[in-house]
């Protein structure tokens, strides 16, 4: 026959505290997890636009640099991250597109896809 070992009462409320600390610690563990991943706001992508465009968000290459838009984005960046489904160059698109646009870029390539991402705190 088997004999049963007793297990003291501290010795399980250790392991029901372990289990417990373990099912809260999981949930924000992924919640830091998702906000980490989670794109920029509207309001850090009108500062970026206002450092690379001077916030004019049908700029036409006005630099003369090849960038279009307020977000000043190259051509091929245009197209890499969908905009073309919105307008053939970001200056044709609007706001909401061109930032919808810069959230997938970002996505792909983090902030250093812009030259004024500190502007906005990217």
């Amino acid at each position: 026959m088997f004999k049963l070992n007793r297990v003291s009462k501290s010795v399980r409320m250790t392991a029901l505290a372990a289990v417990a600390s373990t099912a809260i610690a999981v949930p924000v563990l992924s919640a830091t997890t998702a906000s980490a991943a989670s794109h920029p706001t509207d309001a850090q992508w009108t500062a970026v636009a206002q450092c690379e465009s001077s916030g004019n968000w049908q700029n036409h290459d006005s630099g003369g640099n090849g960038h279009y838009g307020g977000l000043q984005f190259s051509p091929s960046s245009w197209a890499a991250a969908g905009g073309l489904k919105y307008a053939p160059r970001a200056d044709q698109a609007t706001k909401a597109e061109q930032i919808a646009v810069a959230n997938t870029l970002y996505g792909m390539q983090g902030g250093g896809a812009w030259q004024c991402a500190s502007a906005g705190g990217l």
